[in-house]
């Protein structure tokens, strides 16, 4: 049995995995997420992708998928994640909260609300 979609895009969100985003994520996905100080909308996978390189660039390394939990109510899944995160400000907690509706066994509709870069020691 395939583990829910949410927790697919979770680890492919933490491995920075692009071709498993694109197979996630539908041709017409409805996407909106709010990170600290913007709000972004996006129509299809390309533009998710441009957006999640923006949010964990190539100098912000991955190192840890440090939470992981999913739930499914009515026609959504939720999908929580804390990544730890470092790069040239040292290291840091990020976490995000997904809901998402699947479309054809893929991800069809999502909104992400990111608590931003949180510095720990």
């Amino acid at each position: 049995m395939m583990p829910p979609l949410g927790e697919q895009f979770a680890l492919a969100v933490a491995a920075k995995d692009h071709d498993a985003l694109r197979r996630l994520l539908h041709p017409e996905l409805d996407f909106r997420a709010m990170t600290p100080g913007r709000v972004w909308d996006a129509a299809g996978p390309e533009d998710v992708l441009g957006a999640l390189r923006v949010w964990f660039g190539e100098d912000d390394r991955i190192e840890a998928l440090e939470a992981l939990e999913t739930d499914a109510f009515a026609d959504r899944e939720r999908v929580g994640y804390r990544l730890r995160v470092s790069n040239a400000d040292g290291p840091h907690l990020v976490e995000q909260q997904a809901y998402l509706s699947p479309r054809d066994g893929r991800i069809g509709w999502l909104r992400i609300m990111c608590a931003g870069y949180r510095p720990v020691d």
